[in-house]
């Protein structure tokens, strides 16, 4: 194991520094990533974005918005080099604090109804499907994909 491997990781608020990287590694792990403007305008819009990092690596990240008193997961990714070791759970835990703290009472996210290993990391956070958005999200060769709506109740 590589000494970075056993580095701590943090939670680290994500900053317009960090945006090239968020960008980049977005573009790794999603067929249909967000633009570096994208980020930059959701952060501007006071939208709220953790890194997750290690021995200044990059690890995964989540971007979220509340609205009243909902919180929206906007956009979350862990770097396939990374992915299965837990990074996922662990931005989903920060986004839940962060909810919690700003007192939402719900957080949603949608979801590519293909994706059924984000879907399963979401319902074993307490998340259930409440509604599905037909053709969606855009899929190679100009088909739509459907989005699966879902909602976790929080207790604050």
């Amino acid at each position: 194991m590589t000494p970075s491997a056993q580095a701590p990781t943090q939670l680290l608020p994500m900053t317009a520094d960090w945006l090239p990287a968020v960008a980049a590694l977005d573009a790794q792990a999603q067929a249909h990533p967000w633009t570096l403007r994208q980020f930059s305008d959701a952060l501007e819009a006071g939208y709220h974005g953790q890194v997750l990092v290690r021995a200044g690596e990059l690890l995964g990240f989540f971007m979220a918005m509340q609205a009243l008193d909902e919180g929206h997961l906007l956009c979350i990714s862990v770097a396939p080099a990374h992915q299965g070791q837990g990074h996922g759970h662990a931005l989903l835990l920060a986004l839940h604090g962060w909810a919690v703290q700003h007192g939402a009472t719900s957080l949603w996210l949608e979801v590519r109804a293909s994706n059924q290993r984000a879907r399963h990391l979401y319902e074993h956070h307490g998340f259930a499907q409440v509604g599905e958005r037909k053709n969606y999200y855009p899929c190679d060769g100009g088909r739509r994909e459907a989005a699966i709506v879902m909602c976790r109740l929080l207790c604050t």
